[in-house]
């Protein structure tokens, strides 16, 4: 979805959100995890795909236990209203010998 995303709106703050926090901790959920040979999502696994996809932020939230769900929403409006500026490589200065 993110290739689709950046091609779609290339301009607009992209902010990746784990959701379902409260399944992270569910020994039910792990234990189905675990038969696939897989795991939940951790909090560094999540900051790091946020940047290799160039996201604004990464939140996490529940909205089974309203965890962080305020949160989405504030930093959503955040990164609307003040976007951060991408930071662009400095110009090399021209040279003439």
């Amino acid at each position: 979805w993110n290739p689709e995303i950046s091609h779609h709106a290339p301009n607009v703050p992209t902010i990746l959100v784990g959701t379902k926090l409260d399944l992270r901790d569910d020994k039910d959920t792990i234990e189905k995890l675990r038969e696939r040979r897989m795991a939940p999502i951790t909090y560094p696994q999540g900051l790091q795909m946020a940047k290799e996809i160039s996201a604004v932020r990464y939140l996490e939230c529940s909205a089974l236990t309203q965890k962080g769900l305020k949160n989405v929403f504030d930093e959503a409006i955040r990164a609307v209203l003040c976007p951060v500026q991408p930071v662009r490589p400095a110009k090399k200065p021209c040279l003439i010998l």
